[in-house]
């Protein structure tokens, strides 16, 4: 998310299928190809292989538009701002609802679901707060979840279960070397391993997100700072942020989050996001590292670091018993300028089966369908399946607003700033983000 996003943003000024046999056709005579627009990753090629049972049961053909995540943003927000025709379908990511929906992106959906049986109440409840409503907490329906995603850990399972570390690591803290379930113990660990000799190789504590250019700091800070007491305003009051985002419990997260960086961390991590966190990892750097679940299945399958040598976990809490994790993951949504929004339609319907969803997790996606996720063997499908349900359970979001990005701009550049930079403190930090985002919703007339 980088300055683009801002431009992108500014520049806008203002079917029915059955169950039980093949999906329709949809009735216009050009509607024989659709085009579904996304970033360019592991999950995107699992979508590729389920969209060809819905061509064999339509007729309908599918394209497809992959984007590298670098680029993904300014690519498709630039073609929804201009009105392109290119993507008759897109996977958003969930911030960019609000200004989706407001600017006239996407088509609203409610209709639609009722007449086709389609309900929310389907879904995962924070995947439909996250990637379908605006306003949140509303029902009103721009997307339908596609892809659960979330922020959580994975861990040196074996350097773990090391007797002679356990030993150690038992007679120095009087607990188990194990999956940490706060920070406090998380930091611990990090300790433990930093600078360690493991398997004849210099190992460290941990992979955390620091990357100023797009979202990356932001979404690692996030995941401290909620399980600290930070809250983006007051409940009561919207964009009332005054002693919430920068409360004391807020700033207390922040030191943290630099004293994790600062004590151990690999050398060379001022610019991590998922990417080099994952590397960081797969490369035997490091004894835990923090990234998207949808990393999981790839390294679970990873020669090096994988099978039996990996485990996961959800993010910790804080020192008061806060537990969230930031969310992440995308909903799909039919564009507004498609010439065949009676397909892209028909998709939507077919992707919402249960038993679409079912072969979408089945395939490495992530389903937000309870049917699926609470299934009784879900917990056990995948060694991944238990930590993606139970952070799940826990997440929060950045600001969906039609500002986001300038929102988004602004966190990034303050945290970094104090994190990585070592500028000023960390109340400096919280209270300049105040002033910034104050600034925002001014401009918004929303304060």
């Amino acid at each position: 998310m980088n300055l683009t996003w801002k431009a992108a943003f500014a520049a806008v000024s203002f079917l029915s299928l059955g169950t039980a046999g093949p999906l329709a056709v949809a009735t216009s005579a050009h509607a024989e190809e659709l085009t579904l627009c996304w970033a360019a990753w592991d999950p995107a090629n699992a979508l590729v292989e389920l969209s060809k049972d819905f061509t064999k049961q339509s007729g309908i053909d599918m394209k497809f538009e992959f984007v590298p995540w670098t680029n993904y943003a300014d690519r498709f927000l630039n073609e929804l701002n201009s009105h392109g025709k290119l993507c008759d379908l897109i996977i958003g990511d969930s911030q960019w609802i609000g200004g989706s929906a407001e600017n006239g992106h996407y088509v609203k959906l409610n209709d639609f679901f009722d007449k086709n049986g389609i309900s929310m109440d389907d879904f995962v409840p924070a995947t439909v707060v996250g990637y379908s409503e605006w306003p949140k907490n509303t029902p009103n329906y721009w997307a339908l979840p596609a892809m659960g995603d979330v922020v959580g850990w994975t861990y040196r399972k074996d350097w773990f279960e090391k007797p002679e570390l356990q030993k150690e690591f038992k007679d120095k803290y009087g607990r188990d070397l194990a999956a940490p379930a706060t920070y406090d113990q998380l930091k611990q660990i990090a300790e433990f391993f930093q600078g360690r000799d493991v398997d004849g190789q210099k190992v460290y504590g941990a992979s955390i997100y620091t990357e100023r250019g797009s979202e990356g700091i932001t979404m690692g800070v996030t995941n401290v700072l909620y399980d600290y007491g930070f809250k983006y305003d007051n409940p009561d009051k919207p964009y009332d942020m005054e002693g919430f985002v920068n409360s004391s419990d807020a700033v207390a997260g922040l030191e943290f989050y630099k004293s994790l960086y600062d004590c151990c961390t690999p050398p060379g991590s001022s610019n991590v996001y998922m990417t080099e966190s994952a590397d960081a990892f797969k490369s035997g750097q490091v004894a835990m590292q923090m990234n998207f679940a949808f990393t999981w299945p790839g390294l679970y399958k990873d020669e090096k670091v994988g099978g039996d040598r990996i485990g996961f976990f959800p993010n910790p809490a804080g020192p008061k018993g806060d537990h969230f994790a930031q969310l992440g993951g995308q909903g799909i949504s039919v564009v507004a300028y498609s010439d065949q929004q009676d397909s892209a339609l028909s998709y939507i319907k077919w992707f919402a089966q249960a038993d679409v969803q079912a072969k979408w997790w089945e395939l490495g996606g992530y389903s937000c369908l309870n049917s699926v996720v609470n299934a009784p063997g879900f917990a056990a499908s995948q060694p991944y399946a238990q930590a993606f349900l139970d952070s799940m359970a826990i997440v929060k979001d950045f600001w969906a607003e039609p500002s986001y990005a300038s929102l988004l701009q602004a966190m990034q550049k303050r945290v970094h700033d104090y994190v990585v930079a070592g500028q000023g403190t960390g109340k400096d930090a919280l209270d300049s983000l105040v002033e910034d985002w104050t600034e925002v919703f001014q401009d918004d007339g929303k304060i």
